[in-house]
């Protein structure tokens, strides 16, 4: 499956998964990534990171690292 750090500017996904234990999957599950969620993504910096979204209605940037635990379809 692709990963949330992969996905292009301008695509609209749908989380599947948050990989991770603990208090980093509690924190991103905070921000509202949760399963089922559906995230659009805005842009993505030159290098990849950081990447910002829009979930929920509200706009969001998450580390490369961070986005690389959610699963998208």
């Amino acid at each position: 499956m692709a990963t949330l750090k992969e996905m292009k500017c301008g695509q609209t996904v749908r989380v599947v998964k948050i990989h991770g234990k603990g208090a980093v999957k509690r924190r991103i599950m905070d921000m509202g990534i949760t399963k089922n969620a559906e995230i659009y993504i805005r842009k993505v910096a030159p290098f990849g990171d950081p990447v910002e979204i829009t979930v929920r209605g509200y706009e969001l940037s998450l580390r490369k690292e961070d986005a690389q635990m959610v699963e998208v379809q």
